[in-house]
């Protein structure tokens, strides 16, 4: 999935300029370590205020418009409850991403290639967040925690988006990433996500904290649940509940039970309240067979994913432009059909 090109040509550069390479080769140590200059400029890379150009692209054919006038622990449609005692219902879906096994890539590189590498993964899914419409909430070491949706959205919209946001990221983890990783002999760098979605009379929104040691976030229950789901997850694995499941229309065939996969009865139920008879389902999330037949998504001969390119950005063959196919097809240029 070449949409994020910009984001591995970082990641690459910052390995290439590990300290560790050059010791490797045997040159000259300290005087070839990567200058500070050449650190800013790789850091500075991907800029702060637009994603990058390969995944502009996609976010262009998505007709999808990028807000990055955002402040965390600050949803623009709870912002207005920031320093006040004022309280409000309203659902959300929140979201739980975490990047597991970086601690392994200190076992090869430098604390700033690290550093490089990892703010290149969590400046992709940031991106990838924004694409989606998702609110970057909190970084939480080499995690985030997203809501998605507001009240200018459906509740069925937001969690479409949601779904969507976390398997295209899901996938850039599993396949690009790791690919290149493991040719440099780092292993077990994945992702595990857990969604939830909370109802308007399961979410309470507000200010928490004190002054500016404060953010307006939720409290509820199904996003305290979407960090376990979270925990619940296999490697580049995605774990929702069962409110996620029911805003699916026709959508079992991407929703099996943990349990199915653990083969645990016990593992069925995230959260259970048994004198209310209440029991909440935890589903593992097909986000592979669910991308798959996203409109945006088509499938090479290799079985691959690739990003469809819409339409309107194919240009169409001139005359003008068969010319040097022509010229190195003599029989079908002759004298007769000449191209000027």
């Amino acid at each position: 999935m070449n949409i994020y090109n910009d984001y591995m040509d970082v990641i690459k550069e910052a390995v290439d300029s590990d300290t560790s390479n050059y010791l490797n080769k045997g040159l000259g140590y300290p005087s070839m370590k990567r200058s500070n200059e050449q650190f800013k400029n790789l850091y500075s890379k991907i800029s702060e205020s637009t994603i990058a150009p390969s995944l502009r692209t996609f976010s262009t054919s998505l007709g999808k418009t990028v807000n990055f006038n955002q402040e965390l622990g600050l949803h623009p449609s709870f912002q207005h409850l920031k320093d006040t005692n004022d309280t409000e219902e309203h659902y959300i879906v929140s979201a739980f991403i975490d990047i597991k096994g970086s601690t392994n890539l200190f076992k090869k590189f430098d604390k700033e290639t690290v550093f490089l590498i990892t703010n290149a993964i969590l400046k992709a899914g940031i991106h990838t967040a924004l694409i989606f419409g998702g609110y970057v909430h909190r970084l939480q070491g080499d995690g985030m925690f997203v809501y998605f949706g507001g009240k200018s959205i459906s509740k069925n919209e937001a969690v479409s988006q949601a779904l969507q946001a976390v398997s295209v990221y899901t996938y850039f983890v599993k396949n690009d990433l790791k690919e290149y990783l493991q040719s440099k002999g780092i292993e077990n760098i994945s992702i595990r996500s857990g969604i939830d979605l909370g109802h308007n009379n399961d979410v309470l929104w507000g200010n928490s904290g004190i002054g500016e040691i404060s953010e307006v976030t939720t409290c509820s229950l199904h996003t305290s649940l979407a960090s376990k789901m979270q925990s619940s997850a296999i490697s580049n694995g995605v774990v929702v509940g069962n409110y996620i499941k029911e805003e699916v229309i026709n959508g079992d065939e991407y929703f099996t039970t943990v349990s199915s996969r653990t083969d645990n009865e016990n593992d069925r139920y995230i959260y259970r309240i048994d004198d209310r008879n209440f029991y909440y389902t935890q589903f593992d999330f097909n986000w592979e067979r669910f991308l798959k037949k996203q409109k945006f998504i088509a499938i090479d001969q290799m079985g691959n994913v690739v990003i469809k390119i819409p339409e309107t950005n194919i240009r169409p063959l001139s005359i003008a432009s068969l010319k040097p196919i022509a010229d190195l097809s003599k029989p079908f240029y002759s004298n007769e059909f000449k191209i000027r």
